[in-house]
């Protein structure tokens, strides 16, 4: 089988799905620009034109379009949604839903599109609002075990990973919290790793206590150590349709501490502890029990 795999950007899990599917099919990448890219765009009709199948990630205009030119060179379409698409928290300001204009492009690639992948359940509840059951899978995002495994040596180190730390993302992500939950445990090392904006940092290390470090962006394999350093993982966010991270550190071994909200409990189930979004309180006894279990 032929497949051309659409994207925007070659975030972790889009490249995972990029190298299984070389595995057993003929793939075409194609990094979407702009519609106004016409060399991209000519690039892309070829490519679809000699292929049984696209696959694309985030139902936004480019998954549109390409949908769009499936129908019409009569090839089939699978597109994955990340959950920012069909999110509608206003209260936040977060999500797709929230613009009528964005909202009609998602709505538009969800019901035209031969296959829907929901990457939680509760992905999949949201998903539904849009669009009957008959064309959406639940199929979760896979971590791979042989790399994100456990070590034996651990320190007293609790972790938090975001992708992009801005004045936006430090409010859905939970990471006042986190900064705030560090002053309760200050014998205790707390690391935040994300690329950041100088803007947000300001802010954000002018609240930090000597005992929590901003790392900023973390090359994978480095990643993978300090997951297998820690012995607590917090993701302390408002809303998750996954939560990838989270995921990846749990499989290195670290103790949860997450927030009871969106996709979150299906990913930790009864392995780890819960506790209400922006409350650094309950947070850092929840850390403490982490690394006491760790501990022992």
């Amino acid at each position: 089988m032929n497949i051309v795999f659409v994207y925007v950007t070659l975030s972790p899990f889009v490249k995972r799905d990029l190298e299984i599917l070389k595995k057993y099919f003929n793939v075409k990448p194609i990094k979407w620009a702009t519609f106004w890219d016409l060399k991209m765009i000519l690039s892309l009709i070829r490519a679809i034109l000699t292929s049984d199948l696209c696959f694309i990630w985030f139902a936004d205009f480019h998954a549109a379009f390409t949908v769009f030119l499936s129908k019409i060179l009569r090839r089939k379409s699978v597109v994955v949604v990340g959950g920012y698409e069909v999110a509608k928290v206003p209260e936040i300001g977060y999500g797709a839903m929230l613009r009528p204009w964005s909202a009609y492009i998602v709505k538009y690639v969800i019901r035209i599109a031969d296959k829907i992948l929901a990457v939680s359940e509760f992905n999949k509840k949201e998903i539904l609002k849009y669009t009957d059951s008959r064309n959406v899978r639940l199929i979760y995002n896979g971590v791979d075990c042989k790399k994100f495994k456990p070590n034996s040596k651990r320190d007293n180190l609790v972790i938090t990973v975001i992708h992009t730390i801005s004045d936006f993302t430090k409010k859905i992500k939970g990471l006042e919290t986190f900064i705030k939950a560090a002053k309760y445990l200050p014998d205790i090392r707390f690391i935040v790793i994300g690329k950041y904006f100088n803007s947000s940092m300001k802010y954000l290390k002018a609240q930090a206590s000597p005992n929590l470090e901003f790392l900023g962006f973390v090359p994978n394999e480095d990643l993978v150590k300090l997951y297998q350093k820690a012995k607590v993982y917090c993701q302390l966010s408002y809303r998750e349709s996954f939560g990838m991270a989270l995921a990846e550190a749990m499989a290195c071994g670290c103790v949860p501490v997450v927030t009871d909200r969106g996709a979150l409990p299906e990913v930790v189930g009864d392995v780890g502890y819960y506790v209400p979004y922006g409350d650094p309180k309950s947070t850092a006894e929840a850390v403490k029990k982490g690394i006491r279990i760790r501990s022992e």
